[in-house]
């Protein structure tokens, strides 16, 4: 077993090892996967890892730089997802030496796409309470039951799967963590499709798939300790801000998204110049106040819309452009603070749950904030085609941010499913009375 370290190098140091090495090996004439070969085994493109589990040992904070500056660059970005986000740092985390070895190189180079098959019709924010049953036979394990809200498994090689392998124990020691082949008999993926007129959700029914028991993660039973490993890592990256942003085109990972075999450079942004970046500083530093802070504030989509509808003056819009500025500066001021935690070794216990709470207010504040500018045209939604309609790609965007915003408080655990953790995690508080932990699962009280 790992212990992932992101006490490494950090800084301007770190920066410019990554651009002399952009500048040696970037090529636009490379195939997707040829780059991403390059990327993930020198270790760029889930540079969080461990330095010897194909990353770099850095912190988040430093990882959103390398992923600005690769973007700056002109570079095609690496690949994105579950399979260097979650699947990774949880095999490194729990597994062994040969399956890093193994496991870890497909998922950075983008050679495979995972999904996670955690979630169950029964057992969505009690997720311990799931019954998707998993029986050992010889050096396999047999696979039976039904997952749901499983995003992009339409595009996974491979999920990330919870199964529980010994009903007699109690819940949360009788699940078992696998990495499990999505393109077998016995499983079927089906659609489910959302308000906003996507289908990034499926249910997926397991009869009789197979797991090989060497992808098994961790011991058998013991697969609550590595599903915590893969929550916290999917709750980090939920509160969070993204870093970097611009023009590239979004590229799939994996082999059933079918992009490995394209043009690196067709997917790349394009660069900016140094004369031009330099020109940019020097007209951001010359404007007035007001536009310096439009361009860096996390409300920018926002205070623009409202500017462009002639509602920027309104005192209740101001007010909540104030708030939504005000959160989204106190969320990058919780990412560079626990960064600056981190390099000196420590901790902020319970920072990935407060942090999605805090990304959960954020959406819904925005939500609201948006519809209030829009009006009546908040109810086109953004599937429609409305680009031509007032407030033009803008009030598409806060549409669609709208529609959305009521994903996040639910999934990765509820914001109740947070705050019980911060109370009990964080801040010590007694768990509810009337824990049925210790019951073995085959004896608790069941829906009828």
């Amino acid at each position: 077993m790992t212990s992932i370290d992101t006490s490494s190098r950090t800084g301007d140091a770190l920066i410019d090892e990554l651009t002399d090495w952009l500048e040696e090996n970037w090529d636009p004439d490379l195939t997707v996967g040829e780059w991403w070969e390059r990327l993930g085994m020198a270790g760029w493109a889930a540079p969080m890892l461990p330095e010897d589990s194909y990353g770099k040992g850095v912190t988040r904070g430093d990882a959103l730089r390398i992923g600005s500056t690769i973007h700056r660059f002109g570079a095609l970005g690496a690949p994105t997802g579950m399979a260097v986000s979650m699947a990774s740092p949880t095999i490194v985390t729990h597994g062994t030496r040969e399956q890093i070895d193994r496991l870890i190189p497909p998922a950075v180079t983008g050679k495979v796409s995972y999904c996670q098959l955690f979630s169950e019709p029964g057992a969505g924010s009690d997720l311990a309470g799931l019954s998707c049953k998993g029986e050992q036979d010889g050096e396999e394990w047999r696979i039976n039951g039904q997952k749901v809200w499983t995003s992009g498994g339409q595009y996974a090689d491979v999920g990330m799967l919870l199964a529980r392998t010994d009903p007699h124990a109690p819940k949360h020691r009788g699940i078992t963590w696998f990495v499990i082949d999505m393109d077998q008999p016995g499983v079927d993926l089906r659609p489910l499709r959302e308000m906003t007129g996507n289908a990034m959700f499926n249910e997926v029914f397991l009869t009789d798939a197979i797991v090989p028991d060497e992808n098994r993660i961790g011991a058998v039973n013991d697969g609550w300790a590595a599903a915590n490993t893969t929550l916290l890592h999917e709750r980090s990256g939920m509160g969070a801000r993204s870093g970097g942003g611009g023009e590239a085109r979004m590229v799939i990972a994996g082999g059933v998204a079918n992009n490995l075999d394209k043009r690196a450079g067709d997917f790349a942004p394009t660069p900016r110049s140094t004369a031009a970046a330099a020109a940019a500083e020097k007209d951001k530093k010359q404007a007035p106040t007001s536009a310096a802070t439009v361009g860096s504030s996390p409300a920018k989509l926002y205070i623009e819309l409202a500017r462009e509808l002639g509602k920027s003056g309104e005192p209740a819009v101001r007010q909540r452009l104030a708030q939504a500025h005000i959160l989204g500066t106190i969320s990058r001021f919780t990412t560079e603070r626990h960064k600056a935690v981190r390099a000196t070794g420590g901790d902020i216990p319970g920072v990935a749950n407060f942090s999605k709470l805090l990304m959960a207010d954020i959406v819904r504040l925005n939500r609201d904030l948006g519809m209030q500018l829009l009006g009546a045209r908040g109810m086109l939604h953004s599937y429609g085609g409305s680009d031509e309609l007032p407030g033009g790609p803008r009030a598409v965007a806060v549409t669609s941010q709208a529609l959305n915003a009521q994903a996040l408080p639910i999934y990765g655990g509820t914001d109740q499913i947070q705050r019980n953790l911060v109370g009990e995690r964080a801040l010590g508080l007694p768990k509810e009375p009337g824990d049925m932990s210790k019951m073995p699962f085959s004896e608790l009280p069941k829906n009828t």
